[in-house]
């Protein structure tokens, strides 16, 4: 998403009371469909330790979201053009954090409001909203290290869908987190780790 949203700052608030919470120091983060780089700019920033990744698909996104880095002097993020986890080979990270599309595509919203100045890539998430984040959830494991963290944003009435996809993917300690009009905006679950004591959620 192009236009930064107050939404997305919990996605931030997630990934760092993660890192905080477990000690993780030096973290891989990675961003997903970065847009305009706001989220991963902000984590950087937060973590001047960590390094993190942000990916998008679309090179005209990627170019502000570069201009972005340049303007707040970050030295720690790497951006990476490509479809969602496709050029990441084989990495691994603490933190996976994205805001996808995820508005259904017969929603009126497109068509409405600021959303009129957005691509409309960066905003319908299929038939039913769910596409990208089905997509992710299902490659998520594949890049999280052990006990590693997924947060995404989607809407409110999405949440329960949300959780039964990381369900899906065996992550563990699956929570929704509101945004200050108490809406379940993000959704958050961990890869288990690798000692076998955590347990579905």
């Amino acid at each position: 998403m192009l236009i930064p949203r107050p939404e997305s700052e919990d996605l931030v608030d997630a990934a760092l009371a993660h890192l905080h919470e477990h000690g993780i120091a030096r973290p891989d983060i990675l961003d997903l469909g970065t847009g305009s780089g706001c989220v991963a700019v902000a984590l950087a920033h937060a973590r001047p330790d960590a390094r993190v990744t942000a990916v998008e698909a679309s090179a005209a996104a990627l170019a502000l979201a570069r201009r972005n880095a340049r303007r707040h002097a970050l030295d720690n993020i790497e951006l990476v053009e490509g479809e969602w986890f496709a050029p990441l080979n084989a990495r691994s990270f603490d933190v996976i954090v994205a805001n996808p599309p995820y508005v259904r595509s017969d929603d009126p919203h497109l068509r409405r409001g600021d959303t009129r100045f957005e691509p409309v890539r960066a905003l319908d998430g299929g038939p039913d909203g769910l596409a990208a984040l089905r997509e992710i959830a299902a490659g998520a494991p594949h890049f999280l290290r052990p006990g590693g963290l997924l947060a995404v944003e989607h809407g409110p009435d999405q949440a329960q869908a949300v959780v039964e996809l990381l369900r899906a993917q065996r992550l563990v300690d699956i929570g929704v987190r509101p945004d200050l009009a108490g809406l379940a905006r993000v959704t958050v679950g961990r890869r288990a780790d690798d000692a076998g004591h955590d347990a579905d959620d």
